[in-house]
């Protein structure tokens, strides 16, 4: 896969980011909980993609670090931490059927929006320091 492409999951991760980050501002948690873990699942597929040459077409940041791992990535605890908890806010965030009541839009507050966005940023401070030298 050509490595631009890799940039450009990059490049919408960081557009995850700030969506995430705007959404928080406006009350809207459980939706920056989501586009938090985007951020993160975008950002490790520009990983593979711009590094390793190889694309997963995976929605877990768990699994796409895993892969990271086995291609010879130096990840860390830490980052799988953050990982393990931004998967939690995939499904559970949009969907009102992940819930016994009430919609996803009810369930999440500042603070979960807080630990998302701080956890993606983790992992595409991660990004950024294993794409060094390219211009982003």
């Amino acid at each position: 896969m050509n490595k631009s492409r890799g940039l450009d999951w990059y490049y919408e991760a960081r557009d995850d980011l700030e969506a995430a980050l705007d959404l928080m501002k406006l009350g809207r948690y459980s939706k920056a909980c989501y586009f938090s873990q985007q951020c993160a699942e975008k950002a490790l597929k520009a990983l593979l993609i711009y590094k390793y040459g190889y694309y997963e077409n995976s929605h877990s940041v768990v699994k796409l670090l895993n892969v990271v791992s086995r291609l010879g990535g130096d990840t860390s605890q830490e980052l799988f931490r953050a990982a393990e908890l931004l998967d939690r806010f995939y499904i559970p965030t949009r969907y009102p059927s992940a819930w016994p009541y009430g919609p996803p839009c009810k369930h999440y507050s500042e603070e979960d929006a807080n630990i998302a966005i701080d956890n993606a940023r983790k992992i595409l401070d991660y990004v950024e320091d294993n794409i060094k030298g390219v211009e982003i």
